[in-house]
């Protein structure tokens, strides 16, 4: 099942190669938080300027052990998981990208961080484009990789909705007679990946904040989508990473550390009028 919601066989790559700190379930870095009706689990490391990384659909703070260890060296890094996965248990039945978004907003107010950095993954991505729509003062600039506006083949690409959808129809069957407590949120989970999101093209003109749009030119997102999307961001940069899956974080981590750590750290440049010959 979750290797279906999210690439864990390179992410199982990255926990060995850092399995000497327990990402998401470090005793000396985690804290539960009291968000909006249930308990956020959340680890910080380092000191600097903020900076929240989210993860995608059915994977939690370890699937970014390949990341944290560089931006600790020079962020405050704020990772949680999110509603109803790792170990934030919810065991409401709603689950929607805008409730994720503003949960990560409160996270923040909790914190007392009036903004951060936001790197978002998958469906963290969307999150992340999500709350610096709703939320624009949180968000200071924002890289986002892997993630779609709405779900269907124009911008997933249809071999992935075979993969999934078989076993949603599955669950979504079952629900007549009845469901396990596993398969309650694995229903809650495929029903967010298969229904959702919508996001209109006319809400992204509305993100402010200087944008990374990243995806591999062999994602599960469809590139000609990933353009889309930071064609519609007014200042926005475009990323396609070559021979890249939907795991860029973790395929090609050192390059995404660097590239994602000199956008934050560079002044945005507008690129128009002469300047495209540069």
């Amino acid at each position: 099942m979750k290797s279906l919601l999210f690439s864990l066989g390179l992410i199982c790559l990255a926990a060995s190669a850092f399995g000497q700190v327990p990402y998401g379930n470090n005793k000396d870095a985690g804290k539960f938080y009291s968000i909006r009706g249930f308990n956020m689990y959340c680890e910080i490391y380092g000191q600097g300027q903020p900076l929240l990384i989210i993860h995608g659909n059915g994977g939690s703070i370890s699937n970014f052990n390949m990341n944290i260890p560089f931006f600790a060296g020079k962020y405050k890094v704020i990772i949680a998981d999110s509603r109803a996965q790792g170990r934030s248990a919810d065991p409401g039945d709603s689950l929607t990208y805008e409730m994720m978004a503003d949960d990560l907003a409160a996270l923040l107010d909790q914190l007392h961080l009036d903004s951060a950095d936001v790197i978002g993954w998958s469906d963290g991505g969307i999150n992340g484009l999500l709350l610096a729509m709703r939320h624009p003062e949180k968000v200071r600039k924002l890289a986002v990789t892997g993630a779609n506006l709405w779900p269907d083949s124009t911008a997933v690409f249809q071999e992935v909705w075979d993969m999934v959808t078989p076993e949603y129809a599955k669950l979504k069957a079952k629900m007549a007679t009845g469901l396990n407590a596993q398969e309650k949120r694995n229903y809650k989970l495929l029903r967010l990946l298969c229904d959702q999101p919508h996001i209109p093209l006319s809400d992204l003109h509305n993100i402010q904040c200087p944008t990374l749009v990243i995806g591999g030119d062999h994602d599960v997102i469809k590139p000609i989508h990933t353009l889309t999307i930071a064609e519609n961001i007014p200042h926005s940069y475009l990323w396609i990473l070559p021979n890249s899956g939907h795991s860029t974080p973790v395929a090609y981590h050192e390059l995404f550390n660097k590239t994602i750590d000199d956008f934050f750290t560079k002044k945005f440049r507008d690129i128009s009028g002469e300047k495209r010959f540069y």
